[in-house]
C-alpha cells in the first residue's frame, strides 16, 4: 500500500492508520558513510541493537552516541540507552527520539533475516 495522493491531510491519516509492517519502515534511519559504501544503500529500517548517533537535538542529545534500547512503531519513536529526561517528581525517564534526527553508526546483524538482506544488496551492486 503506498500513499498516492498529495494532499497533506491524507498523507498524516495514511501515516497515522499504516499497518505494523508499513510502520516498520517508516521508522528508519540513514546509514553512515561507511556503511552506505560497504552495504550499497542508503537507509534502512531501526532495530533494537543498533547503534546511533544524533544528528538533532538539544544540549546534552546532539552528537551522542548509542545503543538503540526499543523501537515504538506507535509514535515512531526511538529510546536510546542512557539518553533520558527529568520528570516532575526528578525520576528520570527515557526520551523519544525521531529517527530522522539519528543515523546508523553500526547495525546489529544478529537477525539472519537482515544480514541476508544486507548480503544480497551488497553483492547485487558488483
Amino acid at each position: 500500500m503506498r500513499i498516492t495522493s498529495v494532499m497533506p491531510r491524507k498523507q498524516r491519516k495514511a501515516q497515522a492508520n499504516a499497518p505494523l509492517h508499513m510502520r516498520h519502515r517508516m521508522v528508519a534511519c540513514h546509514l553512515d558513510s561507511p556503511l552506505i559504501k560497504e552495504y550499497n544503500v542508503r537507509s534502512l529500517p531501526v532495530k533494537k541493537g543498533d547503534t546511533v548517533k544524533i544528528l538533532r537535538g538539544g544540549e546534552g542529545v546532539k552528537g551522542v552516541e548509542a545503543k538503540v534500547a526499543s523501537v515504538d512503531l506507535k509514535h515512531r519513536k526511538l529510546t536510546l540507552d542512557g539518553i533520558t529526561i527529568a520528570k516532575a517528581d526528578g525520576t528520570q525517564k527515557a526520551k523519544p527520539i525521531e529517527p530522522s534526527n539519528c543515523i546508523i553508526t553500526k547495525l546489529d546483524l544478529s537477525d539472519p533475516l537482515r544480514k541476508g538482506k544486507l548480503a544480497k544488496l551488497k553483492g547485487g551492486s558488483k
